[in-house]
């Protein structure tokens, strides 16, 4: 069951960069920053309200993330739902014939994460996150 939005990330080409820019602009620090190598990026975590913007660079010109930003710049990259179980849900999503980019979770900065392939929400990625 979804329960909320948990964050909106965005892809930077600089995280120190833009924490100046989102930290200037929303008047809130950083509550969190760590590198994720599993998912090749830098994050940060801006708390907005019961959410939060995540801000993410990639740590190589191959990752996903980088690759994005060639292909449309920095901006919006995914939003992240939060959901009661990770891999109940995937599971019940692939048994509705959902694309998935993951089957299963695994470790991210939100928790227990899986990716939703984008063709399966009108070209958005959707990032579902249980809190562990």
């Amino acid at each position: 069951m979804i329960k909320r939005v948990d964050h909106i990330a965005i892809a930077v080409n600089s995280l120190d960069e833009a924490l100046g820019v989102f930290e200037g602009l929303l008047g809130v620090k950083a509550a969190h920053t760590e590198t994720v190598a599993e998912q090749g990026v830098k994050a940060a975590l801006i708390p907005i309200g019961d959410g939060e913007i995540e801000l993410i660079e990639p740590l190589d010109a191959q990752s996903g993330v980088a690759k994005f930003i060639e292909r449309r710049g920095e901006g919006i990259h995914h939003i992240c739902l939060e959901v009661d179980n990770i891999d109940e849900e995937l599971k019940s999503l692939a048994a509705r014939g959902v694309e998935l980019i993951d089957k299963q979770g695994r470790r991210g900065l939100a928790g227990k994460v899986g990716f939703l392939h984008p063709r399966a929400a009108k070209g958005v990625l959707i990032e579902l996150a249980e809190k562990v």
